[in-house]
């Protein structure tokens, strides 16, 4: 389907009101810079790179005029994971331009170009082409338009094998949410990236700020074209205003329609070819304005314009359609292109000569559907509990893109909720130390856990039996221990079970043993503390873990009081020897003192009665004289 978009008064109304909106949302980023930037020739500030990834900073080299000209970049070894990204959080709800420059470390052990894929919000978006550091023009960078609607900006670089990651600087500009809007269906699940925009006739590649563009156009980049081939085409310019051209909601600079490239004698046809990808949708957007004085009226000059042979636009008469002279028309098409080329051939039916002002061309590519919010943020958990290592790049959206999975990580669509879902993890023989988490049982669509060959340690949480669709659980070789959750009973679908080598104990749940008899495959070996089925010694009376607990707290109880009654009794003790102690040592002046009152008592009753019959002399005659 065919879009026009020229003058009017409903646009120019639109315009008027464009004026008192809010300034857009705008974040650039200097990647490796430590410190805040700005970058000739218009002063533009570049924010220092802090805590949006990982990476690493270096020196950069640029390799083209077109990438600002900024001095650091970060980049991506192995080391750090085949996927890493920039997450920008605080965007605002809206459509974005969305521009990655690229660069090269300047170091001269850095001598290979690198080649890696990019992908935003989880969709594939370009793929680095082979030389593209030797070319001095949009190769330099990808630019994309795309809706951000959850409050991030996720963009993300993907090694491929040839060379580290490394980019220079990230731009994300609103844009109008209507921007671009070119069929049926256009929307969320819309992305476009810009496979060409050209100004012809123009002298100078330049940005909409260069043309003093409206903000809200998202400073686009217009690369200049004198000619599409010898001979065959001429530039002309006005400096008459154009009418209708900064309208919502794509705000072209007027500039943009002041000059063109205009067909000859020799080849009253215009035509301009680009190399694409094959079996893709582009998106095709023709710029017109009557700017030729030898054009003044309706009629004077029409056009057939036909892209890949088709003629999409008949009988094209800019002066009707824009609604005057030095007006601004857009064109918009959608085509699918099967071949490696798309043509737009201009040809002139009233009239010698064909005209165009400028030319942008999209790749139209459908938004993937993203991962379930929820597992994403339970496989996050699982990733701190297990302590993965950096190289397995856990970063981004799991299932997507999907040449780009996460290591270890299994996806499948679920048409319930419209999202993709993990059913697998397989983490075999990694080196893991951590532990399992009771968040795995938020990955609810897993059919598989494969844990074998790690260092795990801990419980096995109870709220794995809640994996209703679980197939297939392995943890043997770890250190998992304590006794197996009853819940693992619950696991109707599960068929494969290996705990073996791991540090278990306890009873084997009735539910599981029953399972053996039902085709499951169960090892439980090498633990030595596991009984309860054939094969495995003979248990005890079984305890819950109330009984256990009830038992282990009566028992530290009578730990306590037999203590109290030792120590109460060593004191006891020690007070008897103490006493005994003191009257051994005060035995020999007792006994004298006991021989002396004997010997006193004996006088005493010998000289009884001469006393008493002393008394009265002595009463008489004083006490006796002391000698």
């Amino acid at each position: 389907m065919s879009s026009l978009f020229f003058a009017s008064t409903k646009l120019v109304v639109v315009d008027s009101m464009s004026m008192f909106r809010s300034r857009p949302y705008v974040t650039r980023i200097s990647c490796g810079a430590q410190n805040d930037v700005r970058s000739a020739p218009t002063s533009t500030l570049w924010h220092k790179d802090f805590g949006y990834t990982g990476g690493i900073r270096k020196n950069a080299t640029t390799t083209s005029f077109i990438t600002p000209q900024l001095n650091t970049l970060r980049y991506f070894p192995l080391s750090e994971g085949p996927e890493n990204c920039y997450n920008i959080n605080k965007v605002p709800h809206g459509r974005y331009s969305v521009r990655i420059y690229f660069g090269l470390v300047a170091e001269p052990s850095f001598d290979d170009e690198p080649l890696f894929d990019v992908s935003i919000e989880g969709t594939l978006v370009y793929s680095l082409p082979p030389g593209w550091s030797n070319h001095d023009d949009e190769h330099a960078f990808v630019e994309t338009l795309v809706f951000l609607d959850n409050g991030t900006a996720s963009l993300c670089f993907h090694s491929t094998g040839h060379g580290y990651p490394a980019i220079l600087a990230i731009e994300i500009l609103q844009v109008d949410d209507k921007a671009y809007y070119s069929r049926p269906g256009f929307g969320r699940k819309t992305i476009f990236r810009t496979s060409q925009r050209l100004s012809c006739g123009y002298r100078n590649s330049k940005f909409d700020v260069d043309y003093d563009g409206d903000l809200w156009g998202g400073d686009r980049f217009w690369s200049s074209i004198m000619t599409f081939g010898q001979n065959s085409d001429k530039p002309i310019s006005t400096k008459s205003t154009i009418q209708s051209a900064s309208v919502a909601p794509n705000f072209y600079p007027q500039p943009l329609y002041q000059t063109a490239l205009v067909s000859t004698d020799n080849e009253p046809d215009l035509m301009y070819t680009i190399d694409v990808d094959p079996n893709k949708n582009y998106s095709v957007w023709l710029h017109f304005a009557e700017i030729d004085p030898l054009v003044t009226d309706v009629g004077q000059r029409v056009i057939d314009i036909s892209i890949n042979g088709d003629i999409e636009f008949p009988g094209v008469d800019i002066v009707k359609m824009a609604g005057g002279v030095n007006s601004a028309l857009v064109l918009n098409k959608t085509v699918a292109v099967s071949g490696r080329t798309l043509t737009i051939t201009l040809h002139p039916t009233t009239g010698t000569h064909a005209i165009i002002s400028a030319i942008e061309i999209f790749e139209v590519i459908t938004a993937e559907s993203k991962t379930s919010p929820e597992e994403v943020k339970a496989l996050q958990s699982l990733n701190l509990a297990l302590g993965l290592p950096r190289r397995f790049g856990w970063n981004g959206d799991p299932c997507f893109p999907q040449q780009h999975p996460w290591s270890g990580v299994d996806c499948q669509f679920d048409r319930s909720s419209n999202k993709w879902v993990i059913d697998g993890l397989g983490l075999d023989n990694q080196g893991l130390r951590g532990f399992l988490p009771d968040d795995i049982s938020r990955l609810h669509h897993l059919q598989s856990i494969n844990l074998s060959g790690n260092s795990i340690h801990g419980p096995i949480p109870s709220t794995v039996g809640t994996i209703t669709s679980l197939e297939k659980l392995d943890l043997s070789y770890n250190y998992f221990n304590g006794s197996i959750p009853e819940s693992l009973g619950e696991l109707t679908s599960l068929l494969t079970l290996n705990l073996n080598g791991n540090l278990l104990s306890g009873k084997i749940p009735a539910a599981l043993g029953g399972r053996l008899l039902h085709r499951a495959s169960f090892n439980f070996t090498d633990n030595a503390g596991l009984c309860g089925i054939p094969g495995l010694p003979t248990c005890g009376p079984h305890l819950t873990v109330g009984a256990k607990i009830g038992i282990g707290f009566g028992a530290c109880v009578a730990v306590v009081v037999i203590a109290t009654c030792i120590t109460c009794w060593w004191k006891r003790r020690q007070n008897i020897l103490r006493a005994k102690r003191i009257a051994a040592r005060d035995a020999p002046y007792a006994k004298k003192r006991t021989h002396f009152n004997h010997i006193q008592m004996s006088r005493h009753n010998h000289h009884g009665q001469h006393h008493e019959n002393n008394t009265r002399t002595a009463v008489e005659n004083g006490p006796p004289l002391l000698t």
